[in-house]
């Protein structure tokens, strides 16, 4: 145990000199650091003085050489300023001179002014004298000279103008002509029509003359019973093997005539038999009207129709006007419109269409008042038609003024139509209105001496008396009577307007 307690504090011992040894030689490293601190911290505080100074002279150096190229650069700009203002100052100058100048310039104008007007009181004075000394002379006053000045101007104005319309009318008409002859000559030639048809009464043929007293009946009451029911006349009279139904309603007719013919196949004349037979007529006939206005659609080109108006169509084919198919004649001028349309670079859609459809009031103008270019406008437009369709028929008789080419189309086609050889038959009376027509309109004219409608109204020869009407007065004639049979009359095609005016020298041999 002794043992032990010296090994311990041997240890300890050994510890302690340990600690002591290491305090010893660690105040020595302190003190040898604390120096080469010093040491360093002096060196530092000298290398910064040293760079102080350097940079003190380095900053000297740059300030004086800074200020050097300032003082430089004002130097030029002080150059620079002395430069521009000794430009300015010759500039003022020059300003100067020219304010001076033009001060010389409005002064010389100045008296320029006052010298014209002068001048000017001088020659209005010699102007006032001369007129009176030319007055005197000429033994006018001013404003007789100048009436007679004018009546002169007049007369040579007047002359050039003739002259002049002369010229545009013979030019237009040339160029009118040609291409409306090339556009109405294909068009006709792309055409075939038919010629004049019956117009109201139809014949039903009997195989005897005994049925006529069956269509009679007792005390006529078989064809009583026909006439109620159909709304026709049955003309029953001596021409052998024939009765004769007339009414102006083409469908009753034809209904009439197939219900005579099935009472006629049937052999059984009655009224409770001529009523069944009329039904089914009229049912048959129904069925036709539409089978012809689908057909009718079918020719022409036209879709889309409504029903109705493809039933109206149909009803036309029992409808003539002057003896002409009005279905037919629709047919034709879509026909018409549609080529010359295509001539024209218009639209062949709506032309064709209005075409068809321009008649359509014919088929109910004996049940609706009015005029059937406005029934059928009407009748266009209650089905759904473009309203520029509507405006070519409505316009196709001038009830409102065309405002298309499509609708001027369609009264081309309708003239065309109605004027061609064998398409239309004209009543006596009505061919005399117009031929008196013509000749009043000329005759009401100053100067016309005696005037002649030829060529069936299509041409008027009128003949005036030279002493009154010169060659000027007379081409002027000729385009106001032509613009005034325009306004007045309805007629077909073109009337050609002739002008004769005959001078005569005559003298005497003693």
């Amino acid at each position: 145990m002794t043992q032990a307690l010296i090994g311990v504090l041997a240890l300890v011992a050994g510890i302690a000199i340990g600690y002591a040894a290491r305090t010893r030689l660690a105040m020595g490293r302190l003190a040898d650091a604390e120096r080469q601190a010093e040491r360093i911290l002096s060196d530092a505080e000298s290398r910064a003085e040293s760079q102080l100074k350097e940079a003190k002279v380095a900053a000297r150096e740059e300030l004086l050489h800074q200020r050097a190229e300032q003082e430089q650069i004002l130097s030029d700009r002080r150059s620079d300023l002395v430069k521009i203002e000794e430009r300015v100052l010759a500039k003022e100058e020059q300003l100067q001179d020219r304010l001076d100048e033009l001060s010389r310039r409005d002064q010389s104008i100045a008296d320029r002014e006052a010298h014209a007007k002068q001048m000017q009181e001088d020659l209005k004075t010699l102007r006032d004298q001369q007129l009176a000394e030319l007055e005197r002379v000429a033994g006018l006053t001013a404003q007789q000279a100048r009436d007679a000045l004018l009546v002169k101007v007049e007369d040579e104005t007047r002359h050039d103008m003739a002259k002049l319309v002369r010229q545009i009318e013979e030019e237009a008409k040339v160029e009118a002509d040609r291409r409306a002859r090339n556009i109405l000559s294909v068009a006709i030639q792309r055409t075939a029509s038919s010629h004049t048809a019956e117009t109201t009464v139809s014949v039903v043929q009997l195989p005897s003359d005994d049925l006529k007293g069956r269509i009679i009946g007792r005390e006529g009451r078989n064809i009583r019973s026909l006439e109620n029911l159909t709304g026709v006349d049955v003309i029953i009279d001596d021409t052998p093997g024939a009765v004769v139904l007339s009414a102006f309603d083409g469908v009753r007719r034809a209904t009439a005539k197939l219900t005579l013919d099935k009472l006629i196949a049937d052999g059984r004349i009655h009224p409770s038999r001529i009523e069944e037979m009329y039904y089914q007529s009229k049912s048959e006939i129904e069925e036709e009207v539409v089978r012809h206005g689908e057909q009718a659609c079918f020719e022409a080109n036209v879709h889309g129709l409504h029903p109705e108006l493809v039933k109206m169509l149909g009803r036309l084919h029992y409808r003539t006007s002057y003896g002409q198919n009005v279905l037919k004649h629709s047919i034709e001028c879509s026909h018409l419109a549609a080529i010359m349309a295509s001539e024209l670079g218009a639209s062949q859609k709506t032309a064709r269409r209005a075409a068809l459809l321009h008649d359509l009031g014919k088929a109910v103008t004996h049940e609706v008042e009015g005029a059937h270019a406005v029934i059928s406008a009407d009748m266009a437009r209650k089905y759904r038609e473009s309203p520029s369709v509507s405006h070519a028929i409505e316009a196709h008789h001038y009830d409102v003024e065309p405002q298309t080419v499509e609708a001027v189309l369609v009264i081309a086609a309708d003239a065309i139509s109605a004027s061609r050889p064998g398409g239309r038959g004209e009543a006596l009376e009505h061919y005399i209105k117009r031929l008196e027509g013509l000749e009043q309109i000329a005759t009401s004219k100053r100067g016309v001496e005696r005037c002649y409608a030829m060529q069936a109204g299509r041409e008027i020869r009128v003949m005036v008396k030279p002493e009154e009407v010169d060659d000027d007065t007379a081409t002027l004639l000729s385009h106001e009577i032509a613009r005034e049979i325009e306004a007045q009359l309805e007629y077909p095609g073109q009337i050609k307007v002739t002008v004769i005016r005959e001078s005569r020298a005559i003298d005497v041999a003693h």
